[in-house]
Order: structure tokens, then C-alpha cells, then sequence
């Protein structure tokens, strides 16, 4: 699995990451501060839109990586299981 993230779009991934968690941090502030709570459900919007992008940007990845390797490899069942693992992937994030 690791090895999906490596490469090119591994720097992009790890920016995004820590910018989320620098939000998810502004957030456990403004809660120690006792913040409006509609400025704190507006910021974990933000988190949940930002983990979501993140979401859809390693899906791509997958998609583009290790999905195109088993469907070039000519091997079907290869293709088949890389198929259901992502369509498994896409029915639970439509879930959420």
C-alpha cells in the first residue's frame, strides 16, 4: 500500500495532510476558547471538504497507478480484484 503513495503526488499528499491537521488544531482551539459554535462547525466543514479532496486525490492515484497495472498486466483477474477493491472504496465513501 505505501508504495501507491510514492512519487510525484506523495509531497502533495503530505501538504494536504498537514495543513489538515494544522486545521483540525485551529479547531480544538477555538473550542478551548469556548469560540462561537457556528465558527467551529464552519471550520470542521472545512476538514471534512479538505479530508475528502485528499480522499478523491489518492483514489485518483490509485486509479491512475495501481489500477492501470493490473488492467495493462492481461491478467483478468488481476483487473477484476484491483475493479471491486475500488468500487468497494467508492460505495463506502459515498456512504459517508
Amino acid at each position: 500500500m505505501a508504495k501507491d503513495l510514492r512519487g510525484a503526488d506523495h509531497k502533495s499528499h503530505l501538504s494536504r495532510v498537514n495543513r489538515i491537521e494544522g486545521q483540525v488544531r485551529g479547531v480544538k482551539n477555538m473550542i478551548e476558547e469556548e469560540k462561537y459554535c457556528v465558527d467551529i462547525l464552519t471550520q470542521i466543514k472545512a476538514i471534512r471538504s479538505a479530508l475528502k479532496g485528499l480522499e478523491l486525490q489518492i483514489l485518483e492515484g490509485h486509479a491512475n497507478h495501481c489500477l492501470m497495472n493490473a488492467v495493462s498486466s492481461g491478467s483478468k483477474k488481476e483487473a477484476k480484484e484491483k475493479i471491486n477493491e475500488v468500487m468497494e472504496l467508492i460505495k463506502k465513501s459515498s456512504k459517508s
